[in-house]
């Protein structure tokens, strides 16, 4: 991924841009200091106060980020109303354009938005000792979290109960159980209807985790989620007492597979996962090469090869072909799909949503050129992307332009201008 880089201060045409670059041009030149060892002559004691003042100053630039962002968001509100933007859509793509600029994906700067406004409308005490620095980013984003249920009047009272109990003298965890308790006792009925309406949030999701793992989560009630784990555990109880040798918590994840998939054991997993392998992968198990979980990330041959020969479930080889670069540029067909084999091979090539910093699953096959502005149903002009990117996309002053089609020696890339001019782009996960 690339963005577009002022390498000069005078490129930004903004007094306060040039400003905020000179002073990252301080602190990357102290970095090169610190790691220089240059400051020998520093004290521990010295030390020390660089920390806590760093601290500080990660805080501040949090809040005057939080300033821009809804200085941002404000504008680009009333631009839309201005055009005459449909009610549905206003303020739609916004979360997006600050993912990009903070190289996030779009569901995590939704979050920072929303705290964004949140301190600058509803909590001044939090926002103020956020600028100074006498609370951290992630206090000040505990007191949001449990404060959510609030309308604005409520807030900013329980707001000022939390600056007279001191909220600076507390850690996170501390600050967070004591906004709790004064949103509670603010509205008593909005907090309990709080509850009862995030049930309808109840999800489940995975995520990779390192070392070829990965977590399997679900967001649910709290007495589903006690009533799952107390079954998992009886479970293991009886088969600890039988000798089994694995460990209790080997068990109880073994169990959850077997129980959800309906397989007689964890490994004899019967769906398709798409494991990409270099070329010579499938016929030397020891080759130093790397094979590709799609949308998990890298698997070391020797363990690519250990998952298809434990399984006792349908296992299904597919040819992809792919230029001398290794990039993916055709796929074998073995199956009939709706979305046909042009749209597995996106998928298989893309993994995940190709608009930078997202990484969320591939939720539709996108046209770069649109359709119905002549663009064509081809690999070359197919990409992978969530369902947010999709729909953005639509909004007034969002372009997309492929940059390599990658059916050469350089990926699949794609240059994304969002309605501010900025230019991101978004190439193709490199071949295993």
């Amino acid at each position: 991924m690339a963005l577009r880089v002022v390498d000069e201060v005078e490129g930004l045409p903004h007094p306060a841009s040039r400003r905020l670059c000179s002073l990252l041009d301080e602190l990357a030149s102290l970095t090169a200091d610190a790691l220089g060892g240059v400051d020998d002559e520093s004290s521990e004691a010295d030390l020390v106060d660089q920390i806590a003042v760093l601290e500080r100053l990660r805080a501040a630039v949090a809040a005057v980020q939080a300033a821009t962002v809804v200085r941002f968001a404000r504008a680009r509100v009333e631009r839309q109303l201005a055009l005459d933007v449909h009610p549905r859509d206003v303020g739609r793509g916004i979360a997006e354009e600050i993912g990009l600029a903070c190289r996030l994906s779009p569901t995590a700067a939704a979050r920072r938005l929303s705290s964004a406004r949140a301190w600058w409308f509803d909590l001044p005490q939090t926002y103020a000792a956020l600028s100074s620095g006498a609370v951290s980013e992630q206090t000040a984003e505990a007191v949001v979290t449990e404060t959510r249920h609030l309308d604005g009047a409520t807030r900013r009272a329980a707001d000022a109960r939390l600056h007279a109990a001191d909220l600076t003298a507390k850690g996170v965890r501390d600050a967070a159980a004591l906004a709790r308790r004064y949103a509670y006792e603010a509205d008593r009925e909005a907090y309990v209807a709080r509850g009862r309406h995030e049930r309808k949030h109840r999800r489940v999701g995975l995520r990779p985790a390192p070392d070829t793992m990965s977590v399997l989560s679900g967001y649910l009630p709290v007495e589903q989620g006690v009533a799952c784990l107390a079954a998992l555990r009886r479970h293991t109880d009886g088969v600890v007492a039988t000798g089994d040798e694995r460990t209790r918590g080997q068990i109880m994840a073994d169990t959850l597979v077997e129980r959800l998939t309906g397989q007689a054991t964890a490994t004899d997993v019967p769906v398709e996962v798409q494991i990409v392998m270099p070329a010579e992968l499938p016929t030397d198990p020891h080759s130093s090469r790397t094979a590709t979980i799609a949308g998990a990330g890298p698997l070391p041959g020797p363990l690519a090869h250990a998952v298809v020969d434990a399984s006792g479930g349908v296992k299904r080889w597919r040819i992809v072909h792919a230029t001398l670069a290794g990039h993916v540029v055709g796929l074998e067909a073995r199956r009939r799909r709706f979305t046909g084999p042009l749209g597995d091979l996106i998928a298989v090539r893309d993994q995940t949503c190709r608009e930078p910093f997202c990484g969320a699953p591939v939720r539709h096959l996108d046209h770069v050129t649109r359709y119905a502005d002549g663009g064509e149903t081809t690999l070359a002009n197919g990409r992978g992307v969530c369902a947010r990117h999709n729909l953005v996309r639509e909004q007034p002053g969002w372009t997309a332009t492929v940059v390599h089609d990658g059916l050469g020696e350089q990926p699949h890339t794609v240059r994304t201008t969002t309605p501010t001019g900025h230019h991101y782009t978004g190439r193709a996960p490199d071949p295993p």
